[in-house]
């Protein structure tokens, strides 16, 4: 991968033409998250080998033909959407390591959709908040000014595809939380 910014289009006219693999881009990802997420705070769990299974099904589905225009393509999910494969936490000590034996309806569509999960988003706890600085697990830096906000409740949504460790990540917007950050 030559450049930092893709939209969520050019990745996956790569991905149908084969000019780079779900895995590959899965492992780019995994490695910008695990070379800037110690500075931003933006993911709160990460499991490198769920995403490579999810990417390797991707690979499957685009060299069988069944692939539509998601399949392959990682995102990210605020941690207010339960998960079945990373811990669901909502950003609070009071839910710490809870594992839902669902998937969130939007996770389940884009799952169903084939793309690849990178892990779960740092956001205010249970959402409630407009600074992303309310979550148990630490504030969200913005990565381009560590002195200013990113905004929230889904500042670690924003902060993640702004610092290119996601092409794409769900939020929310009950009170301005990803219109806020944008």
């Amino acid at each position: 991968m030559e450049k930092r910014f893709y939209t969520v289009a050019e990745l996956s006219r790569a991905l149908a033409a084969k000019e780079v693999s779900a895995v590959e881009l899965a492992r780019e990802y995994l490695a910008r998250i695990e070379e800037k997420n110690g500075d931003l705070n933006c993911f709160l769990d990460v499991r490198p080998e769920e995403t490579l299974k999810q990417a390797e099904a991707a690979d499957k589905r685009i060299a069988e033909g069944r692939a539509g225009r998601l399949t392959g393509v990682p995102i990210a999910h605020k941690d207010i959407f339960v998960t079945r494969e990373w811990a669901s936490t909502a950003a609070s000590r009071m839910l710490e390591g809870y594992m839902s034996p669902f998937d969130a309806a939007v996770v389940a569509k884009l799952k169903a959709a084939g793309m690849v999960t990178l892990g779960k988003l740092n956001c205010d706890e249970f959402a409630m908040g407009s600074a992303n600085e309310n979550s148990a697990y630490g504030k969200v830096l913005n990565p381009w000014d560590a002195n200013a906000v990113p905004g929230g409740s889904s500042g670690g949504s924003s902060s993640c595809v702004a610092a290119g460790l996601a092409p794409i990540a769900t939020a929310t917007d009950t009170g301005g939380s990803i219109r806020e950050p944008a």
